[in-house]
């Protein structure tokens, strides 16, 4: 019978990982990426700056993959996601070669001849993973494993407050964004309104505050559904990643200088179309006119669709795998680190199968890259039969000082993080790593 493969879902940063350390171990594997490029995903926010450094988005694996082809590590700086991307992702994608499978959407994972339903016989069975190409053929593959690590930038949340998109919103598509923009000049002189209040959201009212300052007449206002703006600014001197830090203590300038407009407690509950102009209304009956533009930057959630026909263990509140759901709730956890996590923490009922990554969080926005790394290191240790390897912890992570979360969501006041430091970091979007 001819050996199967590891099948990775995604050629992003985690999904490029787990690639390497299966072919340093000397697995067969084969990563199916939807898009034409390496970490597709990545190239969408190329614009944007991480928290990371460097040294903590480069994988252990995939420097001892690369370094024999000459490729040296970046030691330094934070990069760009474009620039991620073409000084990593990009090379080792490449040094992976044709295990790495693009134009190739999943389009479900099951057992071979069995449904999700059947018992007999289901552990011996290989996975079946359904695929379809560019031009709509479909395919099959077998696997003796599936590590899912297709993240969860295609799925943003919606504006609605209820987690269902407001009434008119598909209607008003035209004028919603759910990315962080890039060029905002052709709002100038014009209203547009910032939904969310994370790390994106606070990025897009920067970029607008700086038309602002060069066409005055640009209107800016910010939505936050919390009841005050404690929490936005982040964790300042308690926050160990210091981009992070210096883009709170521009956000509070950004509101101190008068340029944007923050409005809280503000749940969407319908969007109306008059003409080239949004109306938005909240829960309260409170309403917001003449809006050319609205950027909902309110996080995501997994699509966990394709795997309706294996055995999945969630969290029923944050969607994400249910062994690490209590190290990771920001209902819990507003500030301070989150835990790394490996193979034991991660298992599913379905024996083999792995949600690793940003997926593997669900809703939480916590994730950075260093423990996606470590999340693949220990599944693949775990799939090879190196216990000892799975079960050890090779990480430390840095308390971030994040806040966020249901705690306070309704109270006015401030969050339970260290106000932010005064620093100055240029006018470039950064994002979480």
């Amino acid at each position: 019978m001819p050996v199967l493969p590891v099948v990775v879902i995604g050629a992003g940063p985690q999904g490029l990982a787990a690639a390497a350390h299966l072919a340093e171990r000397g697995e067969e594997v084969v990563v199916l990426e939807r898009g034409d490029t390496a970490a597709s995903a990545v190239g969408e926010w190329g614009h944007v700056r991480l928290f990371s450094a460097w040294p903590e988005l480069t994988n252990a694996a995939a420097r001892r993959l690369l370094e024999p082809t000459g490729w040296v590590a970046p030691t330094s700086g934070y990069p760009t996601g474009a620039e991620w991307v073409q000084r990593y992702l990009a090379p080792l994608a490449d040094t992976l070669g044709e295990r790495v499978r693009y134009g190739t959407t999943v389009a479900g994972v099951a057992r071979r001849g069995r449904d999700k339903v059947v018992d007999s016989g289901r552990a011996e069975e290989p996975f079946v993973v359904h695929t379809r190409d560019g031009d709509g053929r479909e395919g099959r593959l077998l696997a003796r494993a599936v590590i899912d690590a297709s993240g969860t930038w295609g799925t943003p949340n919606p504006a609605g407050a209820d987690g269902f998109p407001a009434v008119g919103e598909t209607d008003a598509a035209a004028r919603i964004s759910s990315r962080i923009p890039d060029d905002v000049s052709e709002f100038a002189d014009r209203h547009v309104v910032v939904v969310g209040a994370g790390h994106s959201a606070t990025h897009a009212v920067l970029r607008l505050t700086e038309l602002a300052q060069r066409a005055p007449r640009t209107r800016v206002t910010w939505l936050l559904r919390r009841g005050s703006t404690g929490n936005v600014f982040g964790g300042g001197d308690g926050d160990a990643l210091p981009e992070r830090a210096a883009l709170g203590s521009r956000a509070r300038a950004a509101l101190a200088s008068g340029l944007v407009e923050v409005m809280t407690g503000f749940r969407i509950a319908e969007f109306e179309t008059h003409g080239d102009a949004l109306t938005i209304r909240a829960e309260d009956g409170r309403a917001i006119s003449e809006v050319a533009q609205t950027f909902v930057l309110t996080g995501f959630r997994p699509d966990t669709s394709i795997l309706r026909e294996v055995r999945l263990d969630l969290d029923p509140t944050l969607d994400a795998v249910a062994g690490i759901a209590a190290e990771i709730d920001p209902n819990i956890h507003s500030c301070g680190s989150v835990s790394a996590t490996g193979a034991r923490q991660l298992a599913q009922p379905e024996k083999d199968l792995f949600i690793v990554g940003a997926k593997s969080y669900g809703r939480a926005p916590t994730f950075l890259a260093l423990t996606g790394y470590e999340q693949v290191r220990s599944v693949v240790a775990h799939l090879v039969g190196d216990h000892a390897a799975a079960e050890r912890t090779e990480l430390t992570l840095p308390k971030t000082g994040v806040c966020g979360g249901a705690g306070g969501f309704d109270e006015p006041g401030g969050g339970c993080c260290a106000a932010p430091s005064v620093l100055q970091i240029g006018s470039r979007p950064v994002a979480v790593g």
